[in-house]
């Protein structure tokens, strides 16, 4: 699956990635080659779980890797903010309760609740796709269906 990413977000990937292939993986190497040094590796704790950390280090580059082949670059100068859409800062307003916040619509991976980005696949980003300034996203929460009015897209 595609995942939509600043460039900022697609550099920070890659810099992860090369520091994964070319610090840690040597790093795991040799922990492994020290751990087999001590003896029988049987009963050796420190070797199995050198080999583990490696695995999983190794799942973690395959997966970094998977994300960054996959990757959609949005240059934010091309984005029609007529409508919500990923990269949008959209003002909502929830009818119930008249609280008013601002959010970025980005996807998974620089999602920051705390930033007030959301995931355009999180249950509030999917309602909110495509809606124009005015109109009520209905949103199926836990709770039941929350409304939101969209009060304004940028950028």
């Amino acid at each position: 699956m595609s995942e939509y990413v600043t460039k900022e977000t697609f550099e920070k990937m890659r810099e992860d990635l090369h520091r994964l292939k070319s610090v840690d993986r040597p790093a795991s190497s040799r922990a492994i080659g020290e751990a087999r040094e001590k003896g029988d590796l049987k009963e050796n704790a420190e070797y199995d779980a050198a080999k583990e950390a490696q695995g999983m280090l190794e799942a973690k580059i395959k997966q970094l890797e998977g994300v960054i082949a996959n990757a959609k670059i949005v240059d934010p100068a091309t984005i029609d903010i007529s409508k919500v859409s990923i990269l949008t800062k959209v003002t909502i307003t929830n009818i119930a309760t008249k609280k008013t916040v601002t959010y970025q619509i980005v996807g998974e991976k620089e999602a920051d609740l705390k930033a007030q980005k959301i995931s355009a696949s999180s249950p509030i980003g999917k309602g909110l796709l495509g809606k124009k300034k005015g109109e009520i996203a209905e949103i199926t929460a836990p709770t039941g269906i929350m409304k939101f009015k969209v009060e304004s897209i940028a950028i």
